[in-house]
């Protein structure tokens, strides 16, 4: 899990808003790992978390659990999970989806933003054995990768597929040796997107997507046989 103040690896994007709404908050501890799948959420606790009143908290749980991000327990809350079934899904959708912002980050990208997805790779090849840091570049990565697509109703799809990667438990990014071949794969799909190679850039981004996928199944059978 990432530290809260650890220092943001790109210094020349623009800094992260202040996040003062609950469900924001909420959203931002699902996705940075505070609260983990599983987890029981309790208002009381919430609200003095966040420093804000039960009435707001209330309401975000209300809303996350609408998107199936919380789940009940009983009369609990707890951060949802993926079974095999769902994890499978979405990275159909994923890889749709993710292909297609390669494709019109080749077409639409400005010089300014491929030169930043460059530089975002080279910045990155020093974390390859930090899985926890790479995770969190590797997100900043691919939402470069959709404001590039300048398509504004693609980047809400996707930012809503990317919520739901937060239900995942570990990161594809931990197994042995999958850093370095996913910074590898990021290399290709920025060649592509600076030879504004629209084919190339789909192709990569889909293939890259689906060696992770792949990644993430092989952890799961592991984890079912260390059950045994």
């Amino acid at each position: 899990m990432v530290a809260r103040h650890e220092k943001d690896q790109y210094p020349m994007t623009s800094p992260k808003p202040i996040l003062t709404d609950a469900y924001s908050l909420i959203l931002e501890a699902i996705d940075t790992g505070t609260y983990r799948p599983g987890d029981r959420l309790v208002e009381s606790e919430l609200a003095e978390r966040f420093g804000v009143s039960r009435t707001p908290i209330r309401e975000a749980l209300q809303r996350l659990e609408t998107q199936s991000l919380l789940a009940r327990d009983g009369r609990s809350l707890i951060v949802a999970s993926l079974d095999h079934n769902q994890m499978a899904e979405l990275y159909v959708v994923r890889g749709e989806l993710e292909g297609l912002a390669a494709r019109l980050a080749a077409r639409h990208a400005t010089s300014e933003e491929v030169r930043l997805l460059r530089e975002m790779v080279e910045t990155d090849n020093s974390l390859c054995d930090k899985p926890a840091l790479l995770a969190r570049a590797n997100r900043r990565f691919h939402k470069q990768i959709h404001l590039a697509s300048h398509n504004r109703y693609l980047v809400q799809q996707l930012d809503l597929v990317h919520r739901s990667m937060a239900l995942m438990a570990t990161t594809s990014l931990a197994a042995v040796g999958r850093g370095a071949i996913a910074q590898r794969e990021h290399d290709r799909i920025v060649s592509a997107i600076e030879a504004r190679d629209e084919d190339g850039a789909d192709a990569a981004l889909r293939e890259h997507i689906s060696v992770a996928f792949t990644t993430r199944l092989k952890q799961e059978a592991a984890a079912r046989e260390a059950e045994v």
